[in-house]
């Protein structure tokens, strides 16, 4: 009875052939949970609306902001956290492909940003930052979950070395030795697909009644809090982190959690405070 699993996954579904001098295009798995992430996302924010009485249409904008800022935020956080010297000697990089990194540190500071404008955009409505950060942490859990499945099919940002059952070895995966690895990205994928019903069910309790920063508080806490320990299952991702005693994700997650921990502790102590106020 084999004690590992062996993972031997390809990173891509099927290749478009080359069309009047255009292509191949491998249609990967990564690309397609990324995209589901925003289209399954965006069902659950018409949903929401819905329920909340709010404007249908204000859902493409919110979706279209969400989209660059994410991506944007993701590819220069990879850069600027992990190669500066590829952002500062070649800019073009972060938008040229493969896009081949993406940092979820990143992604939250242009969410942040991303949401900042949207809600200034939407005076008047409603729909102020806390009251659509809120609802949308829903989606940006489940968007996590799909994109740390899509990091396992591409057999990247392995675990270290295990001997538990569960153990993978990653064939695919070149950069380290193939030997039984804690699926780190399978751990990570499962707590977010959790932590999306979790979110979700706070909602569903107070809906328009939410506490202000109350769902922002628990994602950063939850999420960042076990991005924390499960660092210490993976093998780092660029070479300088091994002089350090914590990761570059380690310690970005601190001031990630310490922020969702003010957040909740906020929305306590103004409970009638709701996020459309």
């Amino acid at each position: 009875m084999l004690s590992y699993i062996m993972w031997d996954a390809s990173p891509e579904i099927f290749t478009i052939p080359e069309i009047a001098g255009f292509g191949p295009f491998p249609v990967r798995w990564y690309g397609l949970l990324f995209a589901a992430g925003f289209l399954i996302g965006q069902q659950i924010m018409i949903y929401i609306f819905k329920k909340e009485g709010k404007t249908l249409e204000d859902i493409d904008s919110l979706t279209l902001y969400m989209v660059l800022s994410i991506v944007i935020g993701a590819r220069v956080g990879h850069f600027l956290f992990y190669e500066p010297e590829v952002l500062f000697k070649n800019p073009l990089e972060v938008i040229l492909p493969p896009y081949a990194g993406l940092a979820s540190h990143g992604a939250v500071i242009g969410t942040v940003t991303g949401l900042w404008l949207y809600a200034r955009s939407r005076r008047g409505t409603g729909q102020t930052f806390f009251w659509v950060t809120d609802r949308l942490t829903i989606t940006f859990a489940l968007g996590g979950s799909f994109i740390r499945f899509g990091n396992l099919m591409n057999s990247e940002i392995v675990g270290r070395p295990s001997d538990l059952p569960w153990a993978f070895i990653f064939k695919q995966n070149t950069e380290f030795l193939q030997i039984p690895r804690h699926p780190a990205q399978l751990y990570e994928s499962i707590t977010c697909f959790i932590l999306t019903f979790v979110l979700f069910g706070i909602w569903n309790k107070y809906k328009a009644a939410t506490p202000r920063g109350l769902m922002v508080g628990v994602f950063l806490v939850w999420v960042f809090t076990l991005r924390f320990l499960y660092e210490f299952l993976k093998e780092n991702q660029e070479a300088f982190e091994a002089n350090y005693a914590l990761n570059m994700g380690q310690i970005l997650s601190i001031p990630a959690v310490l922020l969702g921990l003010y957040f909740i502790i906020r929305s306590r102590r103004n409970p009638m405070e709701v996020a459309a106020s």
